[in-house]
């Protein structure tokens, strides 16, 4: 994959010589035609032959697959069995065995045998694709299903045996063979689908003559249409909390929101959301707006919405980001509200760009922040291997630099699409079905329209991000990360410090946000949300699924986990709680903006428009 987003790399600390892996000191053990299979790759001619006809197609450059690596990995898988025939047989034998059982079963069920049949495997839990009916009553669609399903549980079976793989091969390749076979489900194709089937004979194929029109709409929009998106507008029935645009730079657009309390707390707060998104996750629909949610319980809020950047943007970098984001932030707050302190609040990887702001000022002399809120974000990207990290090394960051080099940003498509498929089946296969082959719109969806609406990101610093912080694993070591000449060592963040991570987050596992609380020096509280990446974390007390906490010292996330105690409700009520604490007293709402940063246009801006 080339995960043009987001670490072991086969290069030592120096970055030029390489560094012998696990899978490659096992090549020792092998015969000596073995290893010269494997030797050869690099040389192999019909390889590169493949790979220079790839890259010769025009859509190579923005479909993330690197060929190269897809024939190596299959390669280990065959090398492996070469080693190993013994292992494939029991695997082969295993199947047959329970195939033969799904065929007898189906046909004594088409007799009429056993109506009372028990399916030999079943769905993993959380799998949709085959919740319809038929796929249960129907025999052959029965015998369908579990064939597919003993064929993915066979072919990873046999990827976890593979010898000489570390944690991070095993989960790539895992991940890769895993997005093969969920591409060829009977569910994606029309006529291995009941559904489809029946949609097909209920509409006379006009369902097929729709779903070619949605095709040739999404082809020509670059991306498959996940939601209905005339069901929102941002600035009408999104991004609706009444505020107003008090600072403006090259970067950033600062929002002040007006307070609806008669006293607020002395400490404003600064919301930071992600620059690779659009800044309105946190003031989706009124009644599930975060901003709306803090504004009420007397709170004022504060919220960046970055601009999107174009190619004459290109050499804007990491350090403009914090300097020019949050820090500047920061001084225009403390010049309108009088508010010696702030509080602050990052959001996946803006919250990693936070993570840098307090030692930055602490090394500066600058006790400005007084609270730091870490939401859904990991500094130690190493802490629990996820599928986005898996898929990152050299060969990976050094086509992300070359595609960005050309490009000057990085397309939000782009991005959105390594985002889908860490989430395949729902979100690319899913869609497809609905879209091309039932011929149907998708349904209205908030946070589903926000994903759709990305930013780009500027190429010198999305390149330092996936080097310094990706790659480098920058923020887990002490002062070998650095902003503006200043090293960031997490030690010297002092302040009182919130984070929450998600059960089911598929981007930022919840292990490596509890690692968090062990690389910042200051008193760290950890929550665990029952929920994903962003429904988590919009979630308001009336959609919440619950949360964990225990604030019992513990060594390690599965120990914090045995010992955690669940609650009903949204995380947001226990957060407001930690941070009424932390806020001051109660005042006089601040004014509006200031004479020297005024009112420039009302909330939700400019800059969040901006296409």
């Amino acid at each position: 994959m080339k995960a043009v987003l987001t670490q072991e790399s086969h290069v030592d600390a120096s970055g030029t010589e390489p560094v012998q892996s696990q899978a490659d000191s096992s090549v020792t053990s092998m015969t000596p035609d073995i290893v010269k299979a494997i030797q050869i790759h690099k040389e192999d001619h019909w390889i590169t032959l493949i790979e220079r006809l790839w890259e010769s197609m025009p859509y190579s450059d923005w479909v993330p697959v690197d060929i190269s690596e897809i024939l190596n990995d299959s390669r280990l898988i065959w090398l492996d069995t070469f080693r190993h025939p013994f292992r494939l047989w029991t695997l082969s034998n295993d199947f047959v065995q329970r195939y033969t059982q799904v065929m007898t079963n189906s046909a004594l069920a088409l007799w009429g045998l056993d109506e009372e049949r028990k399916p030999i495997i079943e769905p993993e839990a959380g799998d949709k694709r085959f919740s319809a009916p038929d796929w249960q009553q129907n025999p052959a669609f029965d015998a369908l299903k579990q064939t597919y399903l003993l064929l993915t549980a066979t072919w990873l079976r046999a990827i976890s045996g593979i010898e000489g793989l570390d944690e991070k091969e095993l989960h790539r390749l895992t991940f890769l063979l895993r997005l093969w076979l969920d591409a060829i489900s009977p569910t994606n194709f029309a006529f291995t689908n009941p559904q489809v089937i029946h949609e097909t004979i209920a509409t006379g194929g006009q369902n097929f003559a729709r779903g070619m029109q949605h095709l040739l709409r999404d082809l020509e929009e670059g991306q498959i249409k996940i939601t209905d998106t005339s069901a929102f507008e941002v600035g009408k029935n999104l991004a609706i909390t009444p505020g107003q645009v008090v600072y403006r730079n090259q970067l950033i657009e600062l929002i002040q929101y007006a307070p609806t309390t008669g006293q607020v707390y002395q400490y404003p707060i600064l919301c930071i959301p992600p620059w690779i998104n659009k800044y309105y996750v946190l003031d989706l629909q009124p009644q599930d707006s975060f901003v709306k949610f803090l504004v009420e319980r007397g709170f004022t809020v504060f919220v960046i919405s970055w601009k999107n950047p174009d190619a004459s943007m290109a050499e804007v970098g990491f350090d403009d980001y914090v300097t020019l984001g949050p820090l500047a932030a920061l001084d225009v707050i403390k010049q309108i509200t009088g508010s010696p302190k702030i509080n602050t609040a990052g959001f996946c990887i803006s919250g990693e760009m936070l993570a840098t702001a307090p030692p930055y000022l602490a090394a500066k002399g600058d006790n400005t922040i007084n609270a730091v809120t870490f939401v859904v974000t990991a500094a130690d990207l190493q802490a629990q291997i996820n599928d986005m990290i898996a898929l990152f090394d050299e060969p990976i960051l050094r086509f992300a630099e070359h595609y960005l080099e050309a490009a000057g940003t990085l397309d939000s498509r782009q991005m959105a699409l390594m985002f889908n498929l860490l989430r395949a089946n729902e979100l690319v296969w899913g869609n497809a079905i609905n879209n091309y082959l039932l011929g149907k719109e998708p349904t209205a969806f908030d946070q589903l329209y926000w994903n759709n609406d990305g930013t780009r990101v500027t190429k010198k610093s999305h390149t330092f991000y996936l080097r310094h912080i990706c790659m480098e694993n920058g923020l887990a070591k002490h002062g070998e990360l650095i902003i503006k000449d200043v090293p960031i060592d997490l030690r010297n963040l002092r302040q009182d410090v919130y984070t929450l991570a998600m059960e089911k987050d598929h981007i930022v596992p919840w292990k490596a946000g509890w690692r968090m609380t062990q690389l910042v020096g200051g008193s760290a509280r950890f929550v665990l949300g029952k929920g994903g990446h962003v429904a988590g974390v919009v979630a308001p007390p009336d959609k919440a699924h619950g949360y964990w906490t225990n604030d019992k010292v513990a060594g390690n996330a599965g120990e914090w986990r045995e010992e955690a105690t669940f609650h009903e409700g949204s995380w947001w009520l226990d957060w407001v709680e930690w941070l009424q604490a932390r806020s001051g007293e109660l005042v006089t709402p601040p004014s509006m903006g200031s004479q020297v940063h005024p009112p420039l246009v009302p909330a939700p801006g400019t800059y969040v428009l901006e296409k």
